[in-house]
């Protein structure tokens, strides 16, 4: 049923019109719900340090992961001490938690744990990312900025930014409104945030209001899921039999990634946040997302290896944060 849906959303398909009332209701529920955030019928909670929230209009990955962490580095850049709140998508945890380079992903996520091995801060999750938010800072009083990856749709909380994440090989799809589309919001509302960043594509491509930047992946060396410090290059692959397994939320990028690099190998799709056995792993040579090989360490052959991407963008979004927490909150202090 998923892959029916998304097929109906990126490309030509009759089965949508028959889902376009219920994307009504939808998107009427949508527009009630932030409207009683708006009026106050619905609490927003403020945390006493500022936000800046990263999220996308869609439903699966659109590269929310790899900016979070860009933008961690740019914070600790610019003086301040951030930290990392999630929902933990995936995971079986409820309740507000820290995650660790070594924490299970089958309980607080794989995208969590993605950050807590790579940013260097405090990573929290919790299905209220207020609670998660205020348990992070009385644990780490020296944090004074937090980050909240795929936060967009979560009013609960409240917020100094919103940067928008647009997938710029899939866009908004057909532009509905889920079922009949892949949209959590309408596109209008990226005329309320504070800047929008289209991953893989360009930005003109796209009718998109001011502030926009582009974004692309950059990777090339691939880490051992047993040992991370032995490294390899895709020219090691060149004489090898390649399996190329990807769970996310867009596996042909990833596979186009490989493609990029030279590397000839043979794709595995799975669905975004998929849990792997030892039984999904192919024999040979395996290469995969980070992000999935935080699932498949465990009981991952010798021969497997992940590619680590980081975010690459202009220099403008750092020097909009900048700007924007100094105009809200002042110049920070060390």
């Amino acid at each position: 049923m998923n892959k029916l849906l998304e097929s109906c959303w990126y490309s030509h398909c009759r089965i949508r019109f028959l889902l376009v009332p219920l994307s009504l209701i939808f998107f009427l529920l949508v527009a009630c719900r932030r409207l009683a955030y708006r009026v106050g019928l619905f609490r927003v909670r403020r945390l006493p340090v500022p936000v800046i929230v990263v999220g996308n209009l869609g439903v699966g990955g659109s590269g929310k992961t790899p900016l979070t962490l860009r933008i961690a580095q740019w914070l600790a850049e610019l003086g301040y001490h951030p930290g990392i709140i999630s929902r933990g998508y995936g995971g079986r945890a409820r309740a507000a938690m820290p995650v660790r380079a070594d924490s299970d992903p089958a309980r607080v996520g794989d995208e969590p744990v993605l950050l807590a091995r790579r940013a260097a801060c405090p990573v929290w999750i919790g299905r209220k990312r207020v609670e998660a938010g205020r348990q992070l800072l009385a644990c780490h009083p020296e944090v004074d900025v937090l980050v909240a990856d795929d936060g967009l749709q979560h009013y609960a909380l409240d917020r100094d930014m919103e940067i928008v994440v647009v997938d710029g090989l899939r866009g908004f799809g057909n532009g509905w409104l889920l079922p009949a589309g892949p949209l959590r919001e309408p596109i209008k509302r990226l005329a309320t945030v504070d800047g929008v960043v289209v991953n893989g594509g360009n930005p003109a491509d796209f009718n998109l209001p001011p502030p926009r930047f582009a974004m692309r992946l950059s990777g090339a060396t691939f880490r051992n899921l047993r040992d991370p410090t032995q490294t390899t290059v895709a020219a090691d692959f060149a004489k090898r039999r390649v399996h190329a397994l990807a769970g996310i939320g867009h596996p042909p990028r990833f596979f186009d990634h490989l493609a990029g690099l030279g590397v000839n190998a043979i794709p595995h799709a799975f669905p975004d946040h998929y849990v792997y056995t030892a039984n999904d792993l192919p024999a040979g040579t395996l290469l995969m997302t980070e992000k999935d090989a935080v699932k498949c360490a465990a009981f991952a052959p010798p021969d497997a290896w992940f590619l680590a991407v980081d975010a690459i963008l202009p220099p403008g979004l750092k020097t909009l944060i900048d700007h924007t927490l100094k105009a809200r909150h002042g110049p920070q202090t060390a």
